[in-house]
């Protein structure tokens, strides 16, 4: 049986968790396109809290992803669909146009042959539905924004993004420099600062961009 990969990306931090359903909504859809289409998932990769409009290969999970499917057999990613992949219309057609000369196929559990084919009907599809994503999360950041805005009036100061954000402590980022100078990768030195009971506004690890940022930070 033909192997493939499965691509899961959550962009928000609030809907990442056991108690949400983003994963597990993703994980139901791509795993009944595999059985359609006659692949078995080898292994599932997911980027949590991580942007669309992120460069693919920038993001933890699927870096992963990419270099077990360059070392392997598996040559196919499924996605729930294109926004998963990207909703970025650049950071899509670049990062399918990437996979493409590697030899590895895209298929969107949706709408299954929108990065397969490549007519100018499939193209201009593919197209149209991350420029849609694209509008869809601009609209979003701009009702957003224009809710913080009439909150902050309302309340006489400014409230800005996550409620559950919190700053970086001193102590965190005097940990992480400690670790990333015995000589551990950033996702290595992640994992110490969990054990130590130093993690993300999610209360998961930080990600290793996130430790970049503490190390430049005590520098």
């Amino acid at each position: 049986m033909k192997t493939a990969c499965a691509y899961y990306r959550t962009s928000s931090s609030t809907n990442v968790g056991n108690d949400k359903d983003s994963l597990k909504r993703q994980q139901d859809a791509v795993r009944a396109c595999a059985a359609a289409q006659g692949l078995q998932i080898v292994h599932e990769y997911y980027d949590a809290a991580v942007s669309g409009a992120d460069a693919v290969d920038s993001r933890p999970g699927f870096a992963d992803m990419l270099a077990y499917m360059l070392g392997n057999g598996a040559r196919t990613i499924i996605v729930e669909n294109a926004s998963r992949f990207a909703r970025d219309l650049i950071v899509q057609e670049t990062g399918y146009q990437a996979l493409k000369a590697k030899g590895i196929e895209l298929i969107a559990a949706d709408s299954p042959d929108s990065f397969v084919s490549d007519t100018p009907t499939a193209v201009l599809i593919r197209q149209i539905l991350g420029a849609v994503a694209q509008f869809d999360k601009a609209t979003l950041v701009h009702k957003l924004r224009g809710a913080r805005d009439r909150k902050s009036a309302a309340l006489g100061r400014r409230i800005e993004g996550n409620p559950n954000w919190k700053p970086v402590t001193a102590a965190a980022a005097n940990a992480a420099k400690a670790a990333h100078a015995k000589g551990l990768t950033l996702r290595a030195v992640a994992g110490q600062l969990a054990e130590a009971g130093f993690v993300g506004p999610s209360g998961k690890p930080y990600g290793p961009e996130s430790i970049k940022r503490m190390l430049a930070r005590v520098e």
